[in-house]
């Protein structure tokens, strides 16, 4: 065990936080397996009520390693590669427990999927939110086009996915992808105050809520997720994915075929 990923109980609260501040919390596969140990320990433990994530450093996390792009542990296909997280993605959207997610800085990638999976969104005002995907052929894959459309509206999603850009706090405020903005400074005492808030209530009525609120599109959303997992699945063979990261490696603009 490392410390890449930190975690503690603070009155009820498991608290998670990535802990690779010099890489802006991207994650390698060893802090993606440790999150995934740290995150099955919050669920298991009765003593935790609710769950926040964060980030330390600037960012909260910037998505996977680029350096690991394309990486598969033990020949592992891309297929069960994709499934093995988009698990991890589903526990969260599944937990009966309310997750908190403590934004601030590089938000991207399968960093800005996990901050979608969570069920309120406190970021400060230094938030650079993006789902880049397409800028290496491929496209999001463990709910991404799906949670999005779910607080933003189809339109808003195609934007972001289609382009890559990033958008500000006060765009994603105002589309309704985060719930607060708060200046830098207040933003660890304003998530934890949030989630100690939260934590207090009854643990039967948190579940139930949560459950109540999210079934109106539950449906919709597994249905959605599975379709990136085939379509993923399909794009990491594609000639675009590797001339993406080709060019990216070579640092020139790269040149698709759309094949």
């Amino acid at each position: 065990m490392t410390d890449k990923v930190l975690y503690e109980v603070v009155d009820g609260v498991g608290v998670i936080t990535l802990n690779r501040p010099e890489v802006h919390n991207a994650m390698d596969d060893e802090a993606a397996h440790l999150y995934k140990v740290v995150l099955d320990r919050a669920l298991e433990d009765d003593a935790v009520r609710a769950v926040l994530l964060q980030g330390k450093g600037k960012s909260f996390c910037s998505g996977r390693d680029i350096t690991m792009l394309g990486h598969r542990a033990k020949d592992e296909s891309d297929y069960h590669f994709v499934l093995r997280h988009q698990q991890k993605r589903l526990v969260v959207l599944d937990s009966p427990k309310p997750f908190i997610a403590a934004l601030k800085g590089a938000v991207l990638g399968g960093g800005c999927e996990t901050a979608l999976s969570c069920d309120i969104r406190i970021t400060d005002t230094t938030l650079k939110m993006a789902l880049p995907e397409i800028n290496y052929g491929i496209l999001p894959d463990t709910g991404g086009t799906q949670m999005m459309t779910r607080l933003i509206g189809p339109s808003r999603t195609k934007y972001m996915v289609m382009t890559g850009e990033r958008i500000d706090a006060d765009i994603a405020l105002e589309w309704g992808a985060v719930d607060f903005v708060v200046a830098p400074e207040e933003l660890d005492a304003k998530a934890l105050e949030i989630a100690k808030k939260i934590a207090a209530k009854p643990p039967l009525c948190l579940a139930m809520a949560k459950t109540m609120i999210d079934q109106a599109s539950a449906g919709d959303v597994r249905n959605g997720i599975a379709q990136e997992l085939m379509a993923q699945s399909y794009l990491f063979k594609t000639e675009d994915y590797h001339e993406a990261r080709a060019a990216l490696r070579e640092k020139r603009t790269p040149t698709y075929k759309g094949k």
